[in-house]
């Protein structure tokens, strides 16, 4: 079932993004009165469709292969191939009649109209939820570090003060491209002594490999103080009171839940004691833990979200840079990639990981923030210079304006058939690379 929520999220996010792509492509064209043949959700491959009307000119479909969708356009060589219908005499109506600059905007229709929605969705979401964060001077007690943090020289208790210089603000500002990305420097105190790290290059490959909750913990350092206890739970019947501070379990150090909560579930079902203050007083405790590796409390938590609201237009910048960083992110990985500072199968997340990303229950934010998300991505793999995609039609028509003609039917559709070889393979890569993390795990 999980799975199945999963697969529907991503189904719904990239249907709209795709249909909204195509519509770009689609208005365009009919803007400079080019025939626009077919009109696809997913691929009608072999000719097998869920379903199809015909309005107009225009046949609108659903196909069966959800692997994006397409506008036939006439006269142009594209995904359907139909090298025939180009040995007839040019049409008025057609693509190929058309002047270069006009077809340039057709071919970029597609990706501004996922620009333009990538920033809408990030606007309109600072407009309604505004900017809720942790301001970083509440994280009195520093942060809690894991296996990943712990690599690179932090450890929990750290108090971070700057990245590159830069005070930081927000507590999780240690999650920013900066930081992913590798060779930021991270200035920090500990014990009130300050130090510095430099996060590696190749950081955002074992990110990939050992999962981001194995870096840094979301939420400040938080002492092991009963702010309230579960009735009938082990911490109330042992004569815990609200207000006590957990020191030890079993001779161990536990002031801090990121040191009492291992020590507890290793223990579950048996009974610990505990060392708590109380006042000025400490007191000595025995406690049997639940099976489930609980005592039944909840901690006082020492720092609050801040929440900055902004008006209609106000949101607007925000939402913006907010969405053009998810493309320089995107850039500057691939960038990393390029130069051999991270492995290929460690960047690249196919179907499935971003399936995995939506999540088993359906959260309003969090569906479209990542829609948003691969609305820039689509952007940015559609306006590369591959062959097959917009952004290898648009080399090939600023070429042409170059040298003054068109380039040649047989070249075009050799090249079309390069890009799909390329992007099946890519297509293959990123497919295998989910599959094989997922039995790995």
């Amino acid at each position: 079932m999980n799975g199945l929520i999963m697969a529907a999220q991503l189904i719904a996010g990239l249907s709209i993004l795709v249909v909204l792509h195509e519509l770009g492509h689609f208005f365009a064209a009919r803007a400079f009165g080019i025939k626009v043949e077919k009109f696809y959700l997913f691929f009608d491959a072999w000719g097998f469709k869920l379903f199809s009307v015909k309005i107009g000119e225009t046949e609108y479909g659903i196909g069966w292969l959800p692997l994006g969708g397409y506008v036939k356009i006439a006269g142009m060589i594209d995904e359907s191939m139909d090298v025939e219908a180009m040995k007839a005499p040019a049409e008025p109506w057609e693509f190929r009649s058309k002047p270069a600059w006009q077809r340039f905007i057709v071919m970029i229709g597609g990706v501004t109209v996922n620009v333009i929605l990538g920033i809408f969705i990030f606007w309109m979401l600072t407009f309604k939820y505004g900017q809720s964060y942790i301001p970083n001077e509440q994280a009195k007690n520093g942060i809690v570090a894991y296996e990943l943090a712990n690599e690179i020289g932090l450890q929990s208790g750290d108090k971070i003060t700057s990245i590159n210089q830069k005070p930081v603000v927000k507590f999780s500002d240690m999650w920013s491209s900066e930081v992913l990305m590798g060779n930021a420097i991270i200035a920090f105190e500990r014990n009130g002594q300050p130090k510095e790290i430099t996060i590696p290059t190749n950081f955002i490959e074992k990110l990939s490999d050992k999962g981001r909750s194995n870096f840094i913990d979301d939420f400040p350092r938080v002492e092991s103080v009963l702010d309230s206890l579960v009735a009938d739970g082990s911490a109330a019947k042992s004569g815990m009171l609200v207000g006590d501070v957990i020191l030890t379990v079993n001779d161990s150090a536990a002031q801090f839940m990121d040191q009492l909560k291992p020590i507890v579930v290793k223990n579950a079902g048996k009974e610990i004691n505990l060392k708590v203050l109380r006042g000025a007083e400490q007191i000595a405790l025995t406690l049997t833990v639940s099976k489930e590796g609980t005592i039944g409390f909840f901690p006082k938590k020492n720092f609050d979200l801040k929440t900055i609201e902004y008006g209609f237009m106000e949101a607007l910048p925000i939402g913006a840079s907010k969405a053009w960083a998810t493309l320089t992110d995107n850039v500057k990985g691939l960038g990393k990639v390029v130069r051999g500072e991270v492995a290929a199968n460690k960047a690249v997340q196919g179907p499935i990981g971003i399936a995995a990303i939506y999540g088993a229950t359906f959260n309003w934010v969090k569906f479209w923030t990542l829609t948003g998300i691969l609305s820039m991505i689509l952007a940015f793999m559609n306006i590369l210079p591959i062959p097959a995609l917009d952004g290898g039609h648009c080399v090939f028509l600023i070429i042409e304006s170059i040298i003054g003609r068109p380039l040649s039917d047989k070249f075009m559709e050799r090249a079309q058939m390069v890009g799909f070889v390329i992007l099946i393979s890519l297509m293959v890569f990123a497919f295998g690379n989910d599959l094989w993390k997922l039995f790995a795990k």
